[in-house]
């Protein structure tokens, strides 16, 4: 009988349950092109409103996996090991852990991916850099893995095709937070880079896909399921993302951010550490992957080793080893906002909650993201935090620094700012 989409978009948004063989044709069909977006698109909602069971979802990770090729690295001791979050405001740990790893004698195949939703993406945060190409030939990618230790790089046409053109459609629909799919895409990548251990950080927050620990807990869980089928040695941490990770939200401005914490530069404001957070679940996610890895017995000597790693500039050696692996100029440098504005509190009194998602979508209106597929991204628009939650501000203080090309975006993004922070009345002095 011939596979109908009409049909199969139909018992979903029915609430029914899609069998293998549906699924592996609605797919497959999908990645070749016989399908057409809209079609997918309509099938997205449906299943984004009634749901997918866990063997849906582990028969769609399963056909998007198969839809490329899935690498082996078979040879290499220590067995490569990945991280992946579920993608937050400011999160940029990545581009610390994956040199980081090598630089402690692992190996990191990454497979990246672009801005979802409010969040950034790595490979928009590394293209930045000039001249990196996050596209390249497997054989390539391999080679760079091997020599280097770390490689990142996005999907290609190779790697898993029907989830590269999924992932894209899910940004425009409104159907990015479906913990289904977010399983089986992140999963159905992770397994094809051939990894034996994977350590994924899921957000929960209001800068998050997940707003609630429940709900990350319920993604862990899954996404748990789906690396033990498959063999894989998966651990989750759970992290708050209430507010921007670090101090920077941005892509150029976060690969500065990391060059810092690999430079042993930090900033602080007001006396507080901007960069301490960024630096600290770096750390936490680095001790899980040396221990995966089999370099470390525990995660607190990973923190350890990971720690006199950055201090002593191994880490940042490795990270210019891998720019240059990977395409960039001689003596590259990062390119600079040639707009700057700050953005000031209204009241004194103390930072009680940040809207951690308004400021990912601020950063889009400066065009740091994109709001359609086709959009270019400026990658010098973003942000620097100069608060941090509890925190207590002056009226007139610089709450964050506003960067971009385009000075006539300000206005509009300061008025979605507007509705970011709640300020609470001034703290009081003990028996006032």
């Amino acid at each position: 009988m011939d596979f109908l989409p009409a049909e199969f978009i139909a018992n979903k948004r029915q609430g029914k349950t899609h069998t293998q063989i549906e699924i592996k044709s609605f797919i497959g069909q999908f990645a070749t092109g016989k399908i057409p977006d809209y079609q997918v698109a309509a099938w997205l909602m449906a299943a984004y409103l009634n749901g997918l069971s866990s063997d849906e979802t582990l028969w769609i990770t399963e056909s998007m996996l198969h839809s490329g090729e899935v690498l082996s690295f078979g040879d290499l001791d220590p067995a490569p090991v990945d991280k992946h979050s579920t993608g937050g405001v400011g999160d940029k740990t990545s581009l610390i852990l994956a040199p980081l790893l090598a630089a402690a004698g692992g190996y990191t195949p990454m497979m990246a991916g672009r801005g979802l939703g409010h969040t950034g993406g790595t490979l928009d945060k590394l293209e930045a850099i000039p001249g990196f190409k996050v596209q390249m030939e497997l054989e390539q990618f391999k080679s760079i893995v091997r020599k280097v230790g770390a490689a990142i790089i996005g999907q290609s046409r190779s790697i898993c095709p029907a989830d590269l053109k999924l992932y894209a459609l899910r940004d425009v629909t409104a159907t990015v937070d479906s913990i289904p799919l977010i399983c089986a895409s992140i999963m159905s990548k992770k397994i094809a880079e051939g990894i034996g251990g994977l350590v994924l950080d899921v957000k929960f927050g209001s800068g998050a896909f997940m707003k609630t620990k429940a709900k990350a807990q319920d993604l862990a869980q899954q996404l748990v399921y789906i690396g033990q089928k498959y063999g894989i040695n998966t651990v989750t941490l759970l992290t708050d993302m209430n507010q921007p990770l670090g101090s920077y939200v941005g892509n150029a401005l976060e690969v500065k951010e990391c060059m810092d914490i690999m430079s042993n530069i930090k900033m602080v404001e007001n006396g507080v550490e901007l960069y301490a957070d960024t630096l600290d679940l770096t750390l936490e996610l680095a001790g899980n992957m040396l221990v995966l890895s089999k370099i470390c017995p525990s995660v607190e000597e990973g923190k350890k080793v990971g720690r006199k790693l950055l201090e002593s500039g191994k880490v940042m050696e490795k990270f210019m080893e891998m720019t240059y692996a990977q395409g960039a100029v001689t003596k590259w440098q990062l390119p600079e906002a040639k707009c700057k504005e700050e953005y000031l509190s209204p009241v004194e009194g103390q930072l009680l909650t940040m809207d951690c998602e308004q400021i990912g979508l601020a950063g889009i209106e400066l065009g740091a993201g994109r709001k359609k597929i086709e959009d270019k991204i400026d990658p010098t628009a973003g942000f620097c935090m100069k608060v941090k939650l509890g925190q207590k501000v002056q009226k007139g203080q610089p709450l964050m620094q506003i960067y971009g090309n385009r000075s006539d975006l300000f206005p509009q993004v300061k008025k979605r700012l507007d509705n970011v922070f709640k300020i609470g009345n001034p703290l009081r002095v003990a028996n006032e």
